[in-house]
């Protein structure tokens, strides 16, 4: 730090030493500069009141004594040409035309000789910037390292594990039990060598962390530099990798040399696909950097020289693209896949970010893992943040049940624009599209449960349909498949059924049935017609590390064949839509009535309107009391004042609050 602090005070006074010499440089070129103009310097020559001067015949500088009655001024001026000047004023002339007007007092003149220092003075301003920079360049090269060796560019930039300031231990993980107790055996192998060693065990030389992003990867490297108790070296894939020949292998030489010296120790690599991928027949072959790299690297963990003191553990998203011998026994022994946390996960690690955050009686952590299948740890984090932001925004002393349910749907599909002018036309065909999801979803045995409708804008969506999973299933039967493009396709058919036309907003919906169905067809083998067999499985990822584009594996009549097949999914399903609307056309048009007027419909709310809970008259009473309370809600009196009803605040409708 001290260092630091002295190099930036060098760089400060070097700073201020150039431009110091600049500000004198420009102050004394202009310290002679007179205010007069120059035609009134030659007005004082042409009426002879310049009694006496000197002119410096290089830098043009000008001291003259000019007479004004019975007063002397002395006057110093800056001429711009020396030469133009002397003709103007026509020096010789003048000495004898005033000498004769003066006889008693005759001119006094006087020329300095040119000197041969205008360049060294022009030059002089960039000599001192260039001395500065190579000072300056000279001071940074000596604090990266060493003196200023080129050889420390080689050098890793290691981050060890401070011994102050807030740790992360494995209290602070969660949602992961069993990644977790993995990461423990480790901890305690290098805190009780003795009760492993004494029945033949080692040490596990590496733990490869593998999973989606957000799922808690690093953190969990974290948490084993927290409770190690040995040092622990954190560094960046992208760290190794330098556009100089050999500079990331001598990086991986220095980063293991460090952690030899101070075993046993831990390297945490991050990002490990940065410095891993596959070697072959990718771009710069097999002289590329980063493979000398990669080399070096697989020599360092499980080489010649045996090494059982130092522990890497890697973390990474992309485990299809690393090279297979950085993935074999004695390299990585331990890989521990961390993957999307289930149902009591989630509540788990929604009880360690809430630990900071006070929560209203009405928030239950259970129903909130619920409604967040598919959220990660990270997303978990970012939802519990947002519905801080928004209770603190509302000037809230906690965090209400309303407060997570706007922040899970902002999460999802993007902030409510409540703002934006929407017409009927667009608010009715919104209503229709929603509805058509909502009603097929209820009437699909397999499907999940409706939690909200709502034709508000958020994000790129135009409405929006949120469904409820009851559980995480992990296996998906070919039935949920076809009932969920019959879901997805019911927007477009009750635009079709209630307004009989069609509109473009079913586009998402109809890719995503698109892909539902080719996933059926090509990869999990559900089509009779084209056979359990997986066409396409290789060409999801082209990655030019290894190969150069996608190789199809299939025949064009195979293609033809599955683009037959899909479209013969979607059309069934299309069918089956327009049927299950079409018997349901009375809750279809009850629905799309009650989304025209309040824009937002709960699960309780749908459940009655789909048990006849709430019926079209229902419906009717509802937009009646909402227009009298509007007409009743302000009493304005004769003289202008705005009487509120205190009975009417009570009773006034909330249909503009943020939930």
């Amino acid at each position: 730090m001290n260092n630091k602090k002295s190099g930036a005070l060098i760089y400060l006074l070097i700073a201020i030493a150039i431009f110091g010499i600049i500000g004198y440089l420009l102050i004394s070129s202009n310290s002679t500069v007179s205010e007069k103009k120059y035609s009134d310097i030659v007005a004082y020559f042409d009426n002879y009141q310049v009694t006496e001067y000197t002119l410096d015949l290089g830098t043009g500088e000008l001291e003259m004594k000019v007479a004004d009655g019975a007063e002397t001024e002395t006057i110093k001026y800056k001429v711009p040409n020396v030469s133009v000047f002397i003709n103007d004023i026509d020096i010789n002339e003048y000495r004898k035309e005033y000498n004769a007007l003066n006889p008693d007092k005759p001119l006094s003149q006087d020329f300095i000789p040119i000197k041969d220092t205008t360049m060294f003075w022009t030059v002089f301003p960039v000599i001192v910037l260039v001395v500065g920079m190579v000072l300056i360049f000279v001071m940074m090269m000596r604090q990266a390292g060493g003196g200023g060796k080129i050889a420390n560019f080689g050098k890793a930039n290691i981050k060890a594990q401070s011994s102050s300031g807030k740790k992360t231990t494995f209290i602070d993980v969660a949602g992961a039990d069993e990644e977790k107790a993995e990461m423990e055996e480790i901890v305690d192998f290098l805190k009780n060598p003795k009760k492993y060693s004494k029945i033949g065990a080692r040490i596990p030389k590496g733990v490869l962390l593998l999973g989606p992003p957000g799922t808690g990867k690093t953190l969990l490297a974290k948490a084993v530099a927290g409770e190690a108790g040995v040092p622990f070296f954190s560094i960046s894939g992208s760290d190794f990798v330098e556009m100089y020949v050999g500079v990331g292998a001598s990086r991986v030489r220095d980063l293991f040399e460090t952690a030899k010296k101070q075993a046993p120790s831990i390297v945490f690599i991050d990002e490990i696909d940065a410095v891993g991928r596959h070697r072959g027949a990718g771009l710069g072959g097999g002289h590329d950097e980063r493979e000398q790299t990669l080399n070096q690297l697989l020599v360092e963990m499980d080489g010649f020289e045996i090494n059982d003191t130092v522990i890497v553990i890697a973390a990474t998203n992309r485990r299809d693209i690393l090279d297979p011998a950085l993935l074999r026994p004695g390299r990585f022994d331990r890989q521990v896949v961390v993957g999307y946390p289930d149902i009591k996960g989630r509540e788990e690690i929604l009880k360690v970010h809430t630990r900071n955050k006070p929560l209203g009686p009405d928030v239950d952590l259970n129903v909130i893992a619920k409604t967040t299948q598919g959220f990660t740890g990270a997303d978990l984090e970012n939802l519990l943040n947002e519905a801080a932001l928004l209770a603190a925004r509302n000037n809230r002393n906690a965090i209400i049940e309303a407060d997570i349910e706007e922040a899970t749907l902002k999460v999802i599909a993007g902030p409510e624009k409540k703002s934006h002018i929407i017409t009927e036309r667009d608010r009715r065909i919104t209503a229709v599209h929603e509805a058509g999801h909502a009603v097929a979803a209820y009437n699909l045995e397999t499907q999940e449960k409706v939690h909200q409708v709502t034709v508000i804008q958020r994000g790129m969506a135009a409405g929006l349909t949120v469904t409820r999973p009851e559980n995480d299933d992990q296996h998906v039967s070919r039935t949920y498949m076809l009932e969920k493009i019959i879901m997805l396709l019911g927007g477009r058919v009750a635009e079709e059924i209630v307004l009989d036309d069609i509109c473009t907003g079913a586009s998402n919906d109809i890719e995503r049935a698109t892909k539902t169905a080719r996933d059926m067809v090509t990869k999990y083998g559900f089509s009779k017609k084209i056979g359990t067999v997986v066409y396409g499985g290789d060409n999801d990822e082209v990655f030019l590390g290894r190969d150069y584009g996608h190789t199809k594996n299939f025949s064009d009549k195979v293609a033809a064949e599955i683009d037959e097949e899909v479209k013969s999914i979607i059309d069934n399903a299309y069918a089956e839509c327009t049927k299950l609307l079409t018997e349901n056309r009375e809750k279809l048009d009850l629905v799309t009535k009650y989304l025209v007027e309040f824009e937002k419909i709960d699960d309780d709310e749908f459940e009655k309107l789909m048990t006849g809970g709430i019926t079209d008259a229902d419906i009717d009473a509802m937009i009646e009391e909402n227009r009298k309370k509007s007409e009743r809600k302000l009493d304005v009196t004769v003289d202008g004042e705005v009487d509120v009803d205190e009975n009417e605040k009570a009773d006034a409708p909330e249909e503009n609050t943020e939930e």
